[in-house]
């Protein structure tokens, strides 16, 4: 099923208001547990997964965002 253009938007724009900050305090506190399970891990790890958890969440969300920015399609032209 193809979401409309205004729906997308809304849907982009609840899921960067909403769902973002709410992925980030999850994967800080999976990264907190796991330094506090396992101990530290060395700098690089750390930016590599910080980077990976970074990228993932953006994923799924790709058909959602894709095409956002432009101007409706389906509004009428002059």
């Amino acid at each position: 099923m193809a979401l409309k253009y205004r729906t997308r938007r809304r849907l982009a724009l609840l899921v960067l208001v909403v769902g973002l900050p709410a992925y980030i305090v999850v994967a800080v506190t999976l990264m907190n547990w796991l330094d506090g399970r396992f101990g530290r891990m060395p700098i690089w790890a750390e930016v590599a997964v910080y980077l990976a958890l970074g990228v993932i969440w953006a994923l799924p969300l790709k058909s959602v965002f894709l095409g956002v920015g432009q101007p409706d399609p389906d509004a009428k032209r002059d």
